[in-house]
């Protein structure tokens, strides 16, 4: 029986980060191979419009940027396979995993880019109306909403910053906190609190996003007294966090309390040698196409001084 293939380098997840270090390493000669998980693609493949990705001057749609990035991958030599990776083993010098379709992959290296994904109200009028005015990402998507009334659910930092961000852009914010105080940091309620445009609606859920074809408004209902009515607006922001897709790792990497992987210094480096993580997996704070791409090609260049001081490439 012939010994098993150890790839030089695995990519676990697509999108920004898992392409773009397929590029680097492919392009290093590292042969990665690359599988892209439950959504190939990641979070962009759910977004129409893209307008702050550099390189593209009239934007582009969501889809077709992923689609570029993977044959921009694939053009250099990367493999990408439609499977998503279920279980991993960190033990021993050769990393090894393995995917729902029952195969075991072994490699030196391992760059993760399984990426976050928003938490959701999960309304039904949510889910239609998603791209069509509802938005999980102001600074995504604030920008198509200029000039027009939005409302904003959470209460906590990333619902305060959300609220802040549009409040530059919007007349009118409305925010929906369902308790009598907000779990955000002091200094970001005293922000939202003094800002004139930004409007706290207490006790207060989102039962209905109404509109056929777009957004045109929300109705809302006070969780003390029953009370409803409904708020006139054209943008619907869920702002009550992110989940990083780092479930299969817990038993081996070291993550924050939220499951965000933790890396050392600037570097992609977890608590394992040879495996790295990009993109949303590791980064809470900026989640954007751009910074996802970018600590890509940083996993990338770090698997590649891995290997070659190893003397495997």
């Amino acid at each position: 029986m012939s010994e098993k293939k150890i790839h030089n380098t695995l990519i676990i997840g697509s999108g920004p980060a898992g392409y773009t270090a397929a590029v680097y390493a492919a392009r290093a000669n590292m042969e990665p191979i690359l599988y892209t998980g439950l959504e190939p693609g990641g979070q962009l493949m759910i977004t129409t419009d893209v307008e702050n990705y550099p390189g593209y001057p009239d934007g582009v749609k969501g889809p077709e940027m992923m689609d570029d990035f993977r044959k921009q991958a694939e053009r250099f030599g990367t493999k990408v396979h439609y499977d998503t990776v279920v279980k991993v083993d960190f033990t021993g010098p050769v990393h090894k995993a393995w995917t729902e379709g029952g195969e075991e992959i072994h490699a030196h290296s391992i760059i993760i880019s399984t990426g976050a994904s928003a938490k959701w109200l999960g309304l039904e009028s949510e889910k239609r109306l998603q791209n069509k005015g509802v938005s999980a990402c102001a600074v995504c998507d604030g920008f198509f909403f200029k000039d027009m009334k939005v409302a904003v659910v959470g209460g906590g930092d990333t619902a305060a910053e959300e609220a802040q961000y549009l409040a530059k852009l919007c007349p009118e914010v409305h925010l929906l906190v369902r308790r009598d105080e907000m779990r955000a940091s002091k200094i970001m309620q005293n922000r939202v609190l003094n800002t004139k445009n930004i409007r706290i609606h207490w006790h207060t859920e989102a039962e209905e996003i109404l509109g056929e074809d777009e957004v045109e408004g929300v109705r809302v209902v006070n969780n003390q007294t029953g009370e409803k009515s409904t708020i006139d607006i054209k943008g619907f922001f869920v702002a009550i966090g992110h989940k990083p897709n780092t479930d299969i790792f817990k038993d081996w990497l070291e993550m924050d309390e939220t499951g965000y992987i933790l890396t050392e210094g600037k570097s992609t480096k977890t608590n394992i040698e040879g495996v790295y993580a990009s993109g949303d997996a590791q980064d809470k704070i900026y989640r954007q196409a751009v910074t996802a791409a970018g600590t890509g090609c940083m996993a990338a260049l770090d698997a590649e001084r891995f290997l070659t001081e190893k003397g495997i490439i």
